[in-house]
């Protein structure tokens, strides 16, 4: 990690001579670097250099500009933007810039104060402090020197910085620490050449947020991260440590179904930023997330749950560094070997933030006036997403989930085509499924995911082994639906013959009983892989033997009168996770259904 060596009390002051919007711009910064926290003003207005010609510095400046003007003051801070990474963090609701929200409501009351500041950590909590390192060892980076018990569920795990190795000088022992206090000296060469120094640790590491954080080495993907979505865990599969993007009109359901993977997902930690939404949905997402009860623990989601929420109406600047805030508090996660998923609502929100910023500083524009250099941006977020080694040795990953939100819906805008770029997921809304109330309004036909061939040896070792097959199967029978559609719109569903017929029947039972899901619905909500495996089965083996029985000549009017159909297209209400014997019932008398009626035409 780059530090910088200078003291703020050396470092040179600015002027302001210009203030465009959030943009602030000061000469007489000669040696001020790309990313360095500048404070403007009298009430020492955070901001970061963005461009710098000659000693002119453009500040991009993180809270409301007003009263701002030429001749006020611009000190460097010499330190570039970071973040404070330490116990507290779970259960804590951010701003963009990592200022506690919940804190700064305390100070200043329900609207921000300009220049308003708090810790992001508490610094006054005592943490049972366990330290893992005797005095005399020598430990390395990313090594893990103590522990504290952060939530029920989740144990934090102290690090030794990514840069430092040497030995234990001192170490405290167990007991209520505070995250300030110093609990370990490292004895450390200097490179200066003066002999070794010692080096104090707290709780607390700084790390600059738009820097990703190092680990050893990628591993390959093996592992999905199950949802408990049946139409992306069993159609369109996310890896753990992988990426995917949720492109949705207005109205189609993205912020659901991200808190549905908040909530589900089998990851240990989330982190949810909300970028750039409206005011009225994140408030719905802050006051739904202390409610919602984490399934493993019986206790509030918010026991493993970091909220990053930014709305539209916050300064558009603060907007454009909120995902990287989000990203490395979960890159510090993983470094502890735990597995995080990132919920990033909405990356177009982002963008436009990029876009305005861009053309304040009147840079050329490009496609549709987004700079030049978004897709690298958006490269630069994605490729943060991995399964890694972390430098202690242990396993880790970080899961990208992203929402894009194309105006009037058009995947084609400049967003969502740089998106599926870097995402190898792909959950398509459609719009006239979520007007059907068909949620999730996931699109079978847009839709895809480039993970089935990693994850589908989990599936058949674990699940089910014949998965990859039933899952092909029922994406036929989808795709041979859309296929006729177009002919039933034409001349209607009587003139095909009763093998197509039979299609739409079966095409219709799979929408109705497993590609729709009840957010609201407690048996329905969540469905384990096992159950999905099974209804799976059960749906691809009720075409089979329809489809067998159809060529001994039976009509297909006969197959749709049958008990099971109806039975099919409730069993996602009335069988619940780890009943196997309803699931197992099921199969035997739709068996039986299906060999009375064999015998009738045999």
């Amino acid at each position: 990690m780059p530090q910088m060596a200078t003291t703020e009390a050396s470092l040179e002051r600015g002027r302001i001579c210009r203030v465009v919007g959030p943009l602030v711009e000061a000469r007489g910064m000669a040696s001020v670097q790309m990313y360095e926290v500048v404070e403007v003003g009298p009430e020492r207005l955070v901001g970061e250099v963005i461009k710098v010609v000659g000693d002119l510095a453009t500040v991009q400046v993180y809270e409301y500009t007003g009263g701002i003007r030429p001749g006020m003051e611009a000190a460097r801070t010499g330190r570039p933007l970071s973040l404070m990474l330490g116990p507290g963090l779970l259960g804590s609701i951010y701003d963009g810039i990592q200022r506690p929200l919940v804190a700064l409501h305390e100070q200043t009351g329900p609207f921000i104060g300009r220049g308003a500041k708090a810790s992001p950590l508490p610094e006054e909590k005592a943490w049972d402090f366990e330290p893992l390192v005797k005095e005399g060892e020598e430990v390395a980076p990313g090594q893990f020197w103590g522990r504290v018990k952060e939530t029920v569920s989740v144990e934090h795990r102290l690090m030794v910085p990514p840069e430092v190795k040497g030995r234990v000088a001192r170490i405290e022992p167990a007991g209520p620490r505070k995250v300030g206090e110093t609990l370990c000296v490292i004895k450390v060469e200097d490179v200066s050449g003066e002999g070794p120094r010692g080096l104090p640790l707290t709780m607390v590491q700084s790390w600059p947020s738009r820097e990703a954080r190092p680990f050893r080495r990628r591993l390959p993907i093996r592992q999905p991260l199950t949802t408990g979505q049946r139409v992306l865990d069993t159609l369109f599969p996310l890896a753990r440590g992988g990426a995917a993007a949720v492109p949705g009109d207005f109205g189609t359901g993205k912020t659901i179904v991200q808190q549905q993977l908040a909530k589900w997902s089998d990851a240990d930690i989330v982190v949810y930023v909300g970028c750039g939404e409206r005011g009225n949905e994140m408030t719905d997402v802050l006051r739904q997330f202390p409610q919602l009860q984490d399934p493993r623990t019986g206790r509030s989601l918010m026991d493993r749950t970091v909220l990053v929420a930014n709305t539209s109406n916050m300064p558009v600047a603060a907007r454009e560094v909120s995902i990287y805030t989000g990203i490395t508090i979960a890159e510090y996660y993983r470094d502890m070997g735990y597995d995080v998923a990132v919920m990033a609502d909405s990356t177009s929100r982002w963008a436009e933030a990029l876009r305005e910023i861009s053309s304040r500083l009147e840079e050329m524009p490009a496609e549709e006036g987004y700079p030049a250099y978004l897709s690298a941006r958006l490269a630069q977020f994605y490729e943060r997403a991995g399964q890694v080694e972390t430098l202690s040795g242990g396993k880790g990953s970080v899961t990208v989930v992203g929402a894009v939100s194309p105006p009037a819906g058009d995947f084609s805008e400049p967003v969502t085509q740089h998106t599926t770029r870097f995402t190898r997921c792909f959950w398509a809304l459609d719009r006239e499924l979520a007007y059907a109330r068909h949620f999730p309004s996931v699109s079978w036909v847009r839709s895809y995911s480039e993970y089935i061939g990693e994850v589908a040896a989990w599936w058949e070792e674990q699940i089910e082994p014949e998965w990859s097959e039933l899952r092909a199967e029922l994406m036929n029978i989808l795709h041979e639906e859309e296929r006729l559609k177009a002919i039933v719109n034409l001349v209607g569903p009587d003139v095909l013959p009763d093998a197509q017929r039979l299609v739409l029947l079966c095409a219709a039972v799979a929408r109705d009983g497993f590609l729709q899901q009840n957010a609201f619905d407690p048996v329905d909500t969540y469905c384990d892989p096992a159950r999905q495996a099974g209804l799976l089965r059960a749906l691809v083996g009720f075409y089979r033997r329809a489809r067998k029985l159809i060529q001994s000549g039976a009509p297909v009017m006969r197959v749709r009168e049958m008990q099971i159909v109806e039975r099919l297209s409730r069993a996602r209400f009335t069988i619940k996770n780890e009943d196997t014997d309803a699931m197992a019932a099921l199969m035997r008398d739709m068996g039986a259904e299906f060999d009375a009626l064999e015998a009738e035409y045999r």
